[in-house]
């Protein structure tokens, strides 16, 4: 079963980062998450040598900072509550172009918007370097539960099946008069998604009939050989040792 469907946050190039293993660039992604996470809020030049550390990944990656920054907009949501906490914080407060604002409070956001964000850009340079097929190839390779990667496989090859049936399902009513654009039509397009559910589900149980009858066992087949060297998990694990340095350098500067 293919998987081979291009995502739109992966940005196509050439560069030692994108040949690196997936499973490679998925172990470092997390360990330098967790670098980030356990840097102590207080050490503030450290975030600011973790971004330097991005940078340089993006630069060997030929990735546009632009490209990162458009694509970043996704943790707009945790933005919205780190400005809340220290509106809402507890005291003790300082006064800021006459605004009463809580300490703990500041510390709150700069932790939630600096960790946030660093793990957004984090994620996003994994996605732009690495295509969703190779992705469930590394996770495979990392023996990820069988589950989750018969899932996900699952779901990359029949997404752009249901939504060309949503498609389809949308110009038929566009055909007959309907205009999502008036509240009174709401009606036609629950009834709609209903509808669209009930078509996804009952392909669903024709496929899983068709696999069983093709001798399925309840796990996805090894999509690649493991062609991972010594080298690749060096170069791989280079930036994480600095990100461990960093983070080893917060807990000594606090």
């Amino acid at each position: 079963m293919g998987a081979g469907h291009a995502h739109p946050l992966h940005l196509h190039r050439d560069s030692p980062v994108h040949r690196l293993p997936p499973q490679v660039k998925i172990v470092a992604a997390f360990l330098g998450v967790v670098c980030v996470v356990a840097t102590p809020r207080e050490a503030f030049p450290v975030f600011a040598g973790y971004l330097v550390l991005l940078l340089g990944v993006w630069l060997a990656a030929r990735i546009p900072v632009g490209w990162i920054l458009r694509r970043s907009v996704i943790e707009l949501p945790f933005v919205v509550l780190a400005v809340l906490l220290p509106i809402t914080g507890p005291d003790p407060r300082i006064e800021w172009l006459g605004m009463s604002l809580s300490e703990p409070g500041l510390l709150g956001a700069w932790n939630i918007l600096v960790k946030g964000t660093l793990g957004v850009l984090t994620s996003l340079t994994l996605a732009a370097t690495t295509p969703m097929r190779d992705l469930l190839v590394g996770l495979q390779r990392l023996r990820a539960p069988a589950l989750v990667t018969t899932i996900a496989t699952l779901m990359l090859r029949y997404v752009d099946v249901i939504a060309g049936e949503a498609r389809r399902m949308r110009l038929a009513r566009v055909a007959r008069g309907h205009d999502p654009r008036f509240l009174w039509q709401a009606g036609a397009t629950a009834r709609g998604v209903g509808a669209l559910f009930v078509r996804s589900y009952e392909r669903g149980e024709r496929v899983h009939l068709a696999m069983l009858s093709r001798g399925w066992t309840g796990a996805m087949p090894v999509l690649a050989e493991n062609r991972t060297t010594r080298r690749d998990w060096a170069a791989g694990l280079a930036p994480v040792a600095v990100a461990a340095a960093l983070a080893v350098t917060g807990w000594v500067i606090t």
